[in-house]
């Protein structure tokens, strides 16, 4: 029992880092990541709250894993489940500014939040992400290089919730570019080798 109680707070307290991160994010209105302009783009068209749409969301993606032969972890379900929520209880904690620098400023902070919370959940070994999971399966059954996958899984989520009046802005863009460079040395810090692993780069 006390093994496991260790993976399992890594796990609770990188998805809460990953919530609060978003709602940095999110707050900024300075653009989100591609899944979460599509979610933002859901909520838009439905009036729903960030969570209930994230959570939708992860749950038609986890439908997609029966078709692929995808196994989730205890891990997968509670992120699909619990990273909306802790977004949306992460609200009232968000501060004002008066100045375009600060707003940037946060949103870099959100960022290198997110790949902190995201580092330490990976770490906790409990079983990846629903979308995580929907690429590597993608890459299995299709056969295509990996990053083919996650290029296009990403760029159809991004045009899609853009369309649906996600919002796009220089919050994508940096999480594009900076967001696999963050995640790396986060895993590294909390001790994860993606190589060790079969994680494919």
């Amino acid at each position: 029992m006390k093994a496991k109680l260790k993976p399992m707070f890594r796990l609770l307290l990188g998805l809460y880092l990953v919530g609060l991160g978003l709602a940095m994010m999110i707050h900024t209105q300075l653009g989100v990541p591609p899944w979460d302009v599509l979610t933002q783009g859901i909520q838009h068209q439905t009036g729903w709250s960030f969570a209930i749409a994230a959570s939708v969301v992860s749950a038609v993606v986890l439908l997609i894993w029966i078709p692929i032969r995808q196994k989730p972890g205890v891990g997968t379900l509670i992120n699909a489940f619990s990273i909306g929520p802790f977004a949306d209880l992460s609200k009232p904690l968000m501060p004002t500014f008066d100045s375009f620098w600060a707003t940037l400023a946060w949103l870099v902070l959100g960022l290198v939040v997110i790949a902190t919370g995201s580092g330490l959940y990976i770490s906790a070994n409990l079983g990846g992400g629903p979308r995580d999971g929907l690429m590597v399966g993608l890459t299995r059954v299709s056969g295509w290089p990996f990053w083919v996958i996650r290029t296009l899984g990403e760029a159809t989520v991004l045009v899609s919730g853009w369309l649906l009046g996600g919002t796009v802005g220089i919050g994508t863009a940096l999480f594009a570019i900076f967001i696999g460079y963050l995640l790396q040395n986060s895993m590294k810090m909390f001790g994860f080798d993606p190589k060790a692993k079969g994680v494919p780069e």
